[in-house]
C-alpha cells in the first residue's frame, strides 16, 4: 500500500454530513479527497477550501452516481488530478419514507437508482481502478437489524449493499484490496433532524444505550480505522456504528 501522503481518496456524496466529515477526517489522516457532490457545488467547493486551509489536498467533482458514465468521470478527474486512487467511500444514499403500500414508483426507482445502483456503479469502477492494497468502505444502515415500518425500500437497498460488500471483498482479495461496509444509527445530521420533534428525538436517543444520537464525526472516525494502516485486516465485514441500538 501506498503511504498516506501519496494516497488518493474518492468520498462520494461529501458535500455535507456524514460524507463532508468522513472528507474532513481522511484529509486529516494525509490523503488527497475527491469531495464528489450531486448539486451542492457550493458546500462542496467550501469544503475544499476547508480543507485546503487546514492543509490537505482536496478537488470538488460533480457525479450522479447513478449514472455509470458520470462515476467513470469521477475516477478519471480523481487519477488526473492525484495520479490515482486508493480509496472508496460509497456514501451517498437517499431515504424516502412510506408504507410499502404507499411507495410510489418514482421513489422506488430513485431510492433504488442512487442507494443500490449508485453503490454497484462505484464498486465496479473501483473494481478495475483502484491500485494494489487499497480500501472500499461502502453504507448500509443499522435499520438492517431494526426494521422498523416505513423503511422498507431503504431497508432492501441497504440490505443489497451488504451482500455486494462480503461478495467483492472474496473477489479482490488477492489483490490486497479490503471491502466492508459501514451501517450507522441514528446520527443528528441536519437531513435526520429535519421534520422531527423533540418528542420523536428523545423517543429515539431513549433506544440508544450509550445514550445519545450519534455524530458525523462518530461514523468519520470508523471509516477512518477501515482505510487506514490499523484496519487492513478488517475484511468483508459490516460494522454497526450505532451506540448498541441494535
Amino acid at each position: 500500500m501506498t503511504t498516506s501522503t501519496n494516497r488518493v481518496a474518492i468520498v462520494t456524496g461529501a458535500s455535507r454530513g456524514i460524507g463532508a466529515a468522513i472528507a474532513r477526517r481522511l484529509a486529516g489522516d494525509g490523503l488527497a479527497v475527491i469531495v464528489n457532490y450531486a448539486g451542492s457545488a457550493g458546500a462542496a467547493g467550501k469544503l475544499v477550501d476547508e480543507i485546503e486551509a487546514a492543509g490537505g489536498r482536496a478537488i470538488a467533482v460533480q457525479a450522479d452516481v447513478g449514472d455509470p458514465s458520470a462515476v467513470k468521470r469521477l475516477f478519471d478527474a480523481a487519477e488526473a488530478a492525484y495520479g490515482g486512487v486508493d480509496v472508496l467511500v460509497n456514501n451517498a444514499g437517499i431515504m424516502t419514507l412510506a408504507p410499502l403500500a404507499r411507495m410510489d414508483d418514482a421513489a422506488f426507482d430513485r431510492t433504488i437508482a442512487i442507494n443500490l445502483k449508485g453503490t454497484f456503479n462505484g464498486l465496479r469502477e473501483a473494481a478495475n481502478r483502484l491500485r494494489d492494497g487499497g480500501r472500499i468502505v461502502n453504507f448500509s444502515t443499522s435499520v438492517v437489524g431494526l426494521y422498523q415500518p416505513g423503511y422498507g425500500v431503504y431497508a432492501a437497498t441497504k440490505a443489497a449493499v451488504e451482500a455486494l460488500t462480503h461478495i467483492l471483498a472474496k473477489e479482490l482479495g488477492s489483490r490486497g484490496i479490503t471491502v466492508n461496509a459501514v451501517a450507522p444509527g441514528p446520527v443528528a445530521t441536519e437531513l435526520f433532524l429535519q421534520g422531527k420533534d423533540q418528542a420523536t428525538l428523545d423517543r429515539i436517543t431513549q433506544m440508544i444505550p450509550l445514550g445519545r444520537l450519534g455524530e458525523v464525526d462518530d461514523i468519520a472516525r470508523v471509516v477512518s480505522l477501515l482505510v487506514g494502516p490499523d484496519g487492513g485486516w478488517i475484511n468483508g465485514q459490516i460494522l454497526r456504528a450505532n451506540g448498541g441500538v441494535v
